[in-house]
């Protein structure tokens, strides 16, 4: 990123992103073969018990409607991860969990949103047969949330993954930047993603079992700042090639996909007037992305 770029992300982001992204609730995809009747698949829990800056009816609203036209039951998750409350879902969803320390206060130290007992209830749900689908965007989300990927053998660098020059972040198969899979190549040629678009987010390494879906090059790199969207000279930054921001993998009965980002799974809008998200059209085959994840997370996909 070149010095005039840190200046204008400075000066841009030092606003609370928290008042300007809210959820495009005028956003309204069609899908056209819903893999369940209306209100009769498997339960979807995302999670509002950690501090979490995407909630049901707030900026992930979006993402739950995709998947309750897709036949989905969706329900909020206001509890602590205990096996009684992982029990009553299927498939878990984290967005964005924070400490509380952080709510306000985007600035390293980044303690985790977990506890200790959580995380191990996690891994062990997991472990028998649950799905999880842990999405932890930029600075300091992956702070929060990186004792729990570490659990499953994923190491989150706590910054911003940002391209060297500008320009949209889109990964596709004929640049070998988005890998063909069950998550890309879906169930049937309608289902199939060329590329994808995300926003931003976290880069991450990953351990030997899992597959990356969304690899990065030597575009990009990743910047670790003190406090979230301030850059400067002194900031450190690593080569992000061959990190990842997307993977999934089977973890003993169970799956489980990470995602360093999380605009590209839901619809915003910055103050009321730029679209990004799922309603961005350079983002058109996110949607379908979102569904196919979903679907090999419920076991419909193999």
């Amino acid at each position: 990123m070149n010095k005039a770029m840190v200046i204008i992300f400075s000066l841009v982001f030092s606003i609370s992103l928290n008042a300007q992204q809210v959820g495009d609730h005028t956003f309204d995809p069609v899908i056209n073969n819903p893999v369940y009747p209306k209100e009769k698949g498997s339960i979807v829990l995302i999670d509002e018990a950690h501090v979490n800056f995407h909630t049901l009816e707030g900026r992930f609203q979006p993402f739950a409607n995709v998947l309750k036209k897709d036949g989905y039951v969706v329900k909020a998750s206001k509890d602590p991860f205990t096996e009684e409350s992982l029990s009553r879902g299927k498939i878990l969803v984290i967005a964005n969990a924070l400490n509380e320390v952080n709510l306000q206060n985007w600035k390293l130290p980044t303690p985790s949103a977990f506890t200790d007992e959580e995380i191990k209830t996690v891994v062990t749900w997991v472990k028998n047969g649950g799905s999880l689908f842990l999405i932890a965007d930029h600075m300091p989300f992956p702070g929060s949330a990186e004792e729990l990927a570490a659990a499953f053998g994923f190491k989150f660098y706590n910054g911003f993954c940002m391209k060297k020059e500008s320009g949209k972040d889109i990964f596709s198969k004929k640049k070998g930047t988005l890998s063909d899979c069950g998550l890309t190549t879906g169930r049937s040629d309608n289902e199939r993603i060329p590329f994808l678009q995300t926003f931003t987010g976290q880069a991450f390494e990953i351990p030997e079992e899992a597959e990356a879906v969304v690899t990065l090059n030597d575009e990009y790199e990743v910047l670790l700042p003190e406090e979230a969207w301030q850059f400067d000279k002194n900031t450190k930054r690593i080569s992000a090639n061959n990190l990842v921001q997307g993977a999934y993998m089977k973890f003993g009965k169970g799956r489980l996909v990470i995602f360093g980002e999380a605009a590209m799974f839901t619809a915003q809008t910055q103050r009321g007037q730029r679209k990004f998200g799922l309603s961005a059209p350079s983002a058109k085959h996110n949607v379908q992305f979102l569904l196919n994840t979903i679907h090999w997370l419920d076991g419909i996909i193999e």
